[in-house]
């Protein structure tokens, strides 16, 4: 038999890949924007997958505290590039495969030509500045990308610019003007990662193959809360007047901007309990809302904002956004920012904490 049928014969097998299928992945190539939490399982599996040329852009170097969720490093390489790493690792999984290392942050400079080499882009990164120019350097050179992202227990995929679909800012408009934590800073279980990361590499694996079965996240944003194990699938609509995606390719301009510039404030529960005055609004959904929620409050579903939905309160009213943990509703209080609400505060710990400090 031959070598390249028996290591892929497991996925030829599927009348979804077939022989056809696994040419036009051993025929592509895909660029990950970092090699972390997320990338270290995308490369994983795309790589055992056979596409057959893979790029990774990453600056950053192998730290220990990487290890418990970066699960492509060993601990030898502590210390070492995790673009150059990750080749190494990458070339002993595959060494049919073409392998390029990118040892350098991405950057409205490096992006456009980067980009241009490759058919898909997976979305490794944990920063709202860096996720900003992914999104608009794909859709001026007319690529899919493969956004992910996790924090604590929860995370999200979603396969934007596919077929003319949505992009990032269809979800959000603008640059966030909040300090989002991120894994360092909130914690994470490496466990997360794995999901999302694989989940990523299947979306670009699905994009790559092109079968009817095969359906990507276009217009559809995954999420999942590995506590309980829920996951929902939110519709995420096309914006007419997007200030990326609606426009022609040489008219958007890339801008690299700081992923910290302002703060959404946070109260804790005796702080949000103390604010009387305050209107506060639920993000969760439905179900959620009917199981138990804070007296007084308004419900007002993320999935409704994601979808372009305003509220009906006046603008400058003073709100308290909520959701179960407090994740949710920080992605909420982005989307009202961007629609101008600006007297927005986000119930540190969400319900849960709520209750626990009745």
């Amino acid at each position: 038999m031959d070598k390249t049928v028996e290591r892929y014969k497991r996925q030829i097998v599927l009348p979804e890949i077939g022989a056809a299928g696994q040419s036009r992945i051993s025929s592509a190539s895909v660029l990950c924007i970092g090699a972390g939490g997320l990338g270290c399982p995308a490369l994983l599996y795309l790589a055992a997958a056979g596409i057959g040329r893979i790029g990774i852009v990453d600056f950053d170097s192998v730290d220990e505290s990487n290890l418990q969720r970066q699960v492509l490093f060993t601990t030898d390489q502590v210390r070492q590039n995790k673009a150059l790493a990750a080749k190494t690792r990458l070339e002993a999984l595959n060494p049919g495969i073409e392998i390029h290392a990118y040892p350098e942050e991405l950057s409205d400079q490096n992006a456009l030509g980067l980009f241009e080499k490759y058919d898909v882009i997976i979305d490794g990164t944990d920063n709202f500045a860096a996720k900003f120019l992914i999104n608009d350097a794909a859709v001026k050179t007319g690529k899919p990308s493969v956004y992910g992202s996790i924090l604590g227990f929860d995370g999200q995929v979603s396969s934007f610019n596919v077929h003319g679909g949505p992009c990032y800012r269809c979800l959000f408009p603008e640059a966030p003007k909040v300090h989002i934590p991120n894994c360092a800073e909130a914690g994470v279980i490496g466990a997360v990662a794995g999901m999302i990361g694989t989940t990523q590499a299947m979306e670009a694996i699905k994009i790559i193959v092109g079968h009817e079965d095969l359906q990507p996240l276009n217009g559809r944003l995954w999420s999942l809360d590995v506590r309980t194990m829920n996951n929902r699938l939110l519709r995420l609509p096309k914006n007419p007047d997007c200030t990326v995606c609606s426009h022609a390719a040489d008219e958007i301009v890339l801008d690299y901007v700081s992923p910290v510039c302002g703060f959404i404030p946070e109260l804790d529960a005796p702080q949000a309990r103390g604010k009387v005055a305050a209107l506060f609004i639920d993000v969760r959904e439905r179900d959620e809302w009917d199981a138990g929620h804070i007296a007084g409050a308004q419900h007002f579903a993320l999935s409704e904002l994601v979808q372009g939905v305003s509220p009906d309160i006046q603008i400058d009213c003073e709100i308290i956004l909520y959701c179960q943990v407090g994740i949710r509703s920080l992605q909420a209080a982005q989307i009202l920012k961007a629609k101008g609400y600006h007297n927005v505060s986000n119930l540190a710990g969400g319900y849960k904490a709520w209750l626990k400090c009745a």
